[in-house]
């Protein structure tokens, strides 16, 4: 069959709209497919397995350890999706369900206790109406973790294990609904990648919240590592402020966010922030790549739990340097790829913390 040139005009046309040209949407869509919601995916069915896992463990048919596991799984999982804390999860007071941190002045404990003396008896229904303090992964790795708490004790386990249910079907619904969010019709996946709609007028607004995001995450990265350092009070280390200080998992939370920052970064193709950088700043794409390696290679040469590097000079001599890498690796996302981007990045979510 003859086509008229209207016709394959037209079809030309439709053809271009199914393939995006524009490059920014294109990375924009190759981040939502290949890092965004695989992790949020393997986010939610983290905490699938963590309410599982709660369920088995309160019936006896789980032990301890394995509990732990799960936890520890979980966590990573969470720590991973900070940088791509974009959309549903940073709306309305999600996040803070999932991890109350910095817990300053041991609230989670103290919530924890005041919760269960009015309610021995707690079901799902009175954690949700709860405050965010003791919903998440915090109060969690409090219960299984603290060393005044000993759920292999029945009647310690009697007491608590209604809440460590709880927490566990109250993280896999909020994660399940987030991702609900992702996958609609309409949703947030859908918004990052054809433009306009309600969230973005075009794909540049899209990039710009990606690479806001990914830079409050590198600040929120360095925070992680700075409180407990002493950063914030005159260098006199606080390890009791660490993110998942009771089950020594400060560090691989650090690891698993870096991880999803360098994702953004690369993508999971070669595909991901790095793209949109033109041949004029090839030399900055080269330093942030080292400035990931460098700081990779730092935090994998800690051997040791945060708890005992910062007990010695040694040790802190380490972790500071790692900090400073941090610090290289943020200013390079927040000043240098930004300008390079064109990026206006405004308000830090961490700013006057």
């Amino acid at each position: 069959m003859i086509r008229s040139p209207l016709t394959l005009a037209l079809l030309s046309l439709a053809l271009s709209a199914c393939s995006p040209s524009d490059p920014q949407q294109q990375v924009s869509r190759a981040l939502v497919d290949g890092v965004l919601l695989p992790s949020y995916s393997s986010w939610t069915e983290a905490d699938r397995q963590l309410a599982a896992s709660a369920q088995a463990f309160c019936a006896g048919e789980q032990d301890l350890s394995a509990a732990r596991q799960a936890f520890l799984t979980a966590q990573a999982a969470w720590a991973g999706l900070q940088p791509l804390q974009i959309g549903p999860l940073a709306e309305g007071n999600r996040a803070w369900q999932v991890q109350f941190w910095p817990d300053k002045k041991n609230l989670v404990a103290r919530q924890v206790g005041a919760l269960l003396e009015r309610k021995p008896q707690l079901t799902p229904a009175d954690l949700d109406k709860s405050s965010v303090v003791v919903q998440g992964l915090t109060a969690y790795e409090y219960l299984l973790f603290d060393a005044g708490i000993d759920l292999n004790d029945p009647q310690q386990s009697a007491r608590y294990c209604p809440l460590m249910t709880a927490i566990g079907q109250h993280q896999q619904a909020l994660a399940a609904d987030v991702l609900a969010r992702w996958q609609a019709a309409d949703g947030m996946a859908e918004q990052l990648k054809a433009f306009p709609n309600a969230r973005y007028a075009d794909a540049g607004e899209a990039v710009a919240e990606l690479l806001r995001t990914q830079v409050n995450a590198l600040d929120g990265l360095k925070k992680k590592l700075g409180t407990p350092l002493g950063r914030q009070s005159k260098g006199q280390p606080q390890p009791y402020q660490a993110e998942a200080w009771r089950s020594g998992a400060s560090l691989a939370s650090l690891a698993a966010g870096l991880a999803s920052a360098e994702q953004l970064w690369q993508g999971s193709a070669d595909d991901g922030l790095q793209q949109l950088l033109g041949n004029e700043h090839s030399a900055l794409g080269a330093r942030l790549d080292a400035a990931y390696a460098e700081t990779r290679q730092r935090l994998a040469a800690l051997q040791r739990p945060l708890a005992e590097l910062l007990a010695e000079d040694a040790g802190r001599a380490e972790l500071n340097a790692l900090y400073d890498s941090l610090s290289t690796l943020h200013r390079l996302h927040e000043a240098e790829l930004a300008k390079a981007l064109g990026i206006q990045l405004g308000f830090n979510s961490h700013d006057g913390d």
